[in-house]
């Protein structure tokens, strides 16, 4: 049976009170916490770093699902596992030696993921989805919040889930942008389980928000 999971970005957060929402968001029943770190250079946006990630970490036991917008991000794998993340995803645009760096992640006790744009074939994955341990498909172009599901990630997304279940591979998909309590039944079905929602969670009663994805995902099973 797949588990299906909510993953509240804090980049919708409020940030005055990013602690408060955090603890609010992992007692309405979310088990991940998606947190966009961007440089300005792989994404035109910049956010945040590991002080922000250690600042939160004492707050919850949740998952740290720490998503790497940035270039050549295994100089920063180090540094983002002593700051509390458990799973560090990596751009495949950004790695000049993508095996490399995801052995690395594993070798310091995270898990492995690798998020793809909207435009990068999932094709690109071949020879490393047996040691990924998540793929992250982007349904809007990185940089930035409140952005509109691209429709064409659906195909993405079924392709990939194909591809894993070929294999008889244990990877998890997440995808990222967009996602709405109003479609996320149909990226489920397309063979998505983890699902990062930002304004979708944090643009209102973040902790009803959570809740209903949960219930929403209860009936899914």
């Amino acid at each position: 049976m797949r588990k299906y999971v909510i993953a509240p970005s804090i980049l919708s957060a409020d940030f005055k009170r990013l602690g408060e929402d955090v603890r609010t968001v992992a007692d309405a029943g979310a088990k991940y916490l998606h947190i966009d770190v961007m440089d300005g250079m792989f994404v035109p946006s910049i956010s945040f770093g590991m002080p922000v990630v250690k600042s939160i970490r004492p707050v919850s036991n949740i998952v740290f699902d720490v998503h790497m917008m940035v270039e050549e991000p295994g100089r920063y794998a180090e540094d983002m596992k002593k700051a509390g993340a458990d799973i560090l995803t990596v751009h495949q645009e950004a790695c000049c030696h993508l095996d490399r760096t995801l052995n690395l992640i594993h070798s310091l006790g995270m898990k492995a993921g690798v998020a793809l744009n909207p435009a990068t074939p999932v094709e690109t994955l071949e020879w490393v989805l047996g040691v990924v341990d998540m793929v992250l498909i982007m349904t809007v172009n990185p940089g930035f919040g409140g952005q509109k599901f691209i429709p064409y990630t659906l195909d993405k997304i079924r392709k990939l889930r194909n591809m894993i279940e070929e294999r008889g591979l244990d990877v998890d998909i997440e995808v990222d942008g967009g996602i709405t309590t109003g479609n996320v039944c149909e990226v489920a079905r397309a063979g998505a389980n983890v699902f990062v929602a930002g304004s979708g969670v944090f643009g209102g009663d973040a902790a009803e928000n959570v809740r209903t994805f949960v219930r929403i995902f209860e009936g899914l099973k």
